[in-house]
């Protein structure tokens, strides 16, 4: 069975994808913070962030997922999330 989601104190559940997006807008949250209080060279962790989620969407392939998978925080799925492709039957964790 492939676990899809990683349990969070309290019974939720979030799914890899849900980790990527708050890692990624943590990311971007603090380097603009950075940027602002100390360096405007932290701008360019902010487009390495952008660039990164950009290419991950053309290439279906993500860092970030695969160092989650490594903490084993999800793994990836047989078909990604859309209309044409369902996500495979069985566990799920409810991600839209």
């Amino acid at each position: 069975m492939v676990k899809l989601c990683a349990d969070l104190p309290g019974g939720t559940t979030m799914c890899s994808e849900r980790w990527i997006r708050l890692i990624a807008g943590t990311f971007i949250i603090v380097s603009v913070a950075l940027s602002y209080f100390h360096s405007r060279l932290w701008l360019w962790f902010t487009l390495f962030v952008g660039v990164n989620l950009f290419q991950s969407a053309l290439t279906r392939w993500c860092l970030m997922e695969d160092i989650l998978r490594k903490f084993g925080i999800g793994q990836e799925r047989a078909h990604p999330v859309c209309p044409v492709h369902p996500a495979p039957a069985g566990p799920s964790c409810g991600c839209s």
